[in-house]
C-alpha cells in the first residue's frame, strides 16, 4: 500500500489560542524557531509523502507564502554571506508542483475539510495530518504508521491512538480494541465513537491527529450528516467505512503535544527546545534562573 499524498486541514480559526490567532493562522505559530506547519510537513517528508495537500480558509495565504521562494530574502542573505540561513531555507523548500491548496469556504468540521481534497487525492489511499498535533520522536508518527500499513492488506485503514485518562474520554474520539496484530503495537479497531458520554467509552484509547484512509471515505463524507458540535465529523465517516473495510489502531512511539491549546503550546516549546543539542544547555540554565526567582 503506497501512500504518496497527505492532506493537511488548515482552515480552522484557532479559537483556543486567541488573541494570537486573530490575524495569524495558528499553523504559523512557532515552536522554537519553526512554524507548526513546517514540523508536520517535515514529518510527512520523512514518511515518504510526495504530494502535500492543504485545505485552507480565509486569511491563510501566509501558509502558501511560507512554502514559496522569497527572492528578496534570498538575495539579501547571499549579499551578506549568510550561508547557514540560506541552507535552512533551501532545506525547507518543497519541489515545484509538490504542494496543492484548496479552500474550505465554511467551518463545517474535519470531515468536510478532508472531503474538500477529494479531487486532488483521487482514487488512492492517503494520509491526513492535523498540524496542531506534534509528536516528538524519530522516526515520526506518520512514518511509523506507513511502516505498519505495509504489513496490512490493500484496503486497510489506520488511525494513530494514544491512551488518555479515563475521566477525560468524553472529550475525544475513542476506539474499541479488537484482536491484536502480530506487530504488537497494532490492533483491529472494534468500533469508534466521537466524544462518548462519561462512563460509556469502549476504552481509553483516543483517536489522534494522524490517519491513513482509503479513497472510499469520500463517498461517505459526501452525504455525511452533521454530528457532534454540528459539524461533519471524520470519525462518523470512518464508522461508516468500517462496515466494509478494516481499521487498525497504531499505538505510536513518541510524545504527543496538543499545540492548539495554550498549555500544550508552551509545553511543546520546552520539549522541542530541550530536544535540540544546540539549545538544551541554554534553555536549562534559563529555566533554572526562572525557578530561583
Amino acid at each position: 500500500m503506497k501512500i504518496r499524498k497527505a492532506v493537511f486541514p488548515v482552515a480552522g480559526l484557532g479559537t483556543r489560542v486567541l488573541p494570537a490567532t486573530k490575524a495569524m493562522p495558528k499553523e504559523m505559530l512557532t515552536i522554537v524557531d519553526k512554524p507548526l506547519i513546517q514540523y508536520v510537513v517535515d514529518e510527512a517528508k520523512e514518511a515518504g509523502i510526495e504530494h502535500f495537500i492543504f485545505v485552507t480558509g480565509r486569511n491563510k495565504g501566509v501558509i502558501e507564502d511560507h512554502f514559496d521562494r522569497m527572492y528578496e530574502l534570498d538575495a539579501t542573505l547571499a549579499a551578506r554571506g549568510k550561508k547557514a540561513e540560506m541552507e535552512i531555507l533551501a532545506r525547507d523548500q518543497p519541489e515545484a508542483g509538490a504542494m496543492s491548496f484548496t479552500r474550505q469556504q465554511a467551518p463545517l468540521g474535519l470531515g468536510h475539510a478532508v472531503w474538500c481534497a477529494r479531487d486532488i487525492v483521487g482514487d488512492e489511499p492517503f494520509a491526513v495530518v492535523l498540524p496542531d498535533e506534534l509528536v516528538l520522536n524519530t522516526p515520526g508518527c506518520l512514518a511509523q504508521m506507513i511502516e505498519a500499513a505495509g504489513k496490512l492488506g490493500e484496503k486497510s485503514n489506520l488511525i494513530a491512538v494514544e491512551a488518555v485518562p479515563d475521566h477525560l474520554t468524553h472529550q475525544y474520539g475513542i476506539c474499541g480494541v479488537g484482536k491484536r496484530h502480530a506487530q504488537s503495537n497494532m490492533f483491529e479497531v472494534a468500533g469508534m465513537v466521537e466524544k462518548p458520554p462519561k462512563g460509556t467509552a469502549p476504552s481509553n484509547l483516543s483517536i489522534t491527529g494522524r490517519y491513513i484512509l482509503q479513497p472510499e471515505i469520500f463517498k461517505i463524507l459526501q452525504t455525511q450528516e452533521r454530528g457532534s458540535g454540528g459539524e461533519i465529523q471524520l470519525t462518523d465517516a470512518m464508522i461508516g467505512l468500517a462496515k466494509t473495510q478494516s481499521f487498525y489502531g497504531v499505538e505510536f512511539k513518541g510524545e504527543r503535544h496538543d499545540c492548539g491549546s495554550k498549555a500544550g503550546f508552551l509545553r511543546a516549546n520546552i520539549a522541542f527546545g530541550m530536544a535540540r543539542a544546540d539549545l538544551r544547555d541554554g534553555l536549562r540554565a534559563e529555566m533554572e534562573k526562572y525557578l530561583e526567582r
